[in-house]
């Protein structure tokens, strides 16, 4: 490995311990409790108006049954999720429970999934495009996330006692 090469790694395991390092600021994880509560519940409000119209509808197609399937999974989850934000909240730091991940994950995915079905069950031209376009918002918000807190002046905002640039 050449010097630059070498520098490049160094900044990069700098950049990293920053970043780990600011995990445990509350400001930032105040913020990302603001931003799942945002989340959640707008999925779980989508779930409720959108699995509303299959409830006395019989039979269902394939399409309907995914969508019900699937925010059955999700909105007991999210649900579960805004209470332990409130607690999140209360005690100013967020949970690094494996199994708060992994229903983090399972009912953001099964939410995604329903409303999938429901746009599919409309139109499946509206199914492909929803889940195509709902893929590129993800990139969206990482690339515009990265560029906010990522920058040139990352490591001065979290260092205690400096004031930021």
């Amino acid at each position: 490995m050449d010097e630059g090469e070498q520098a490049a790694v160094a900044e990069a395991e700098q950049l990293r311990a920053d970043a780990e390092e600011a995990k445990t600021d509350p400001a930032v994880q105040e913020e990302w409790i603001r931003q799942s509560n945002l989340i959640y519940g707008g999925l779980a409000a989508a779930g409720l108006v959108v699995v509303q119209p299959f409830l006395t509808a019989s039979p269902l197609d394939l399409t309907a049954t995914i969508c019900v399937v699937a925010f059955a999974v999700a909105i007991p989850l999210l649900a579960a999720l805004l209470v332990l934000n409130r607690q999140e909240a209360f005690r100013r730091q967020v949970t690094r429970s494996r199994l708060v991940s992994l229903a983090k994950s399972i009912a953001e995915a099964s939410a995604f999934v329903g409303l999938t079905a429901a746009f599919w069950h409309i139109s499946t031209l509206a199914g492909v495009v929803f889940l195509v376009t709902g893929i590129i918002p993800v990139g969206v918000h990482s690339a515009g996330y990265t560029k906010l807190e990522y920058d040139g002046t990352f490591r001065s905002r979290f260092r205690r006692g400096k004031p930021s640039a």
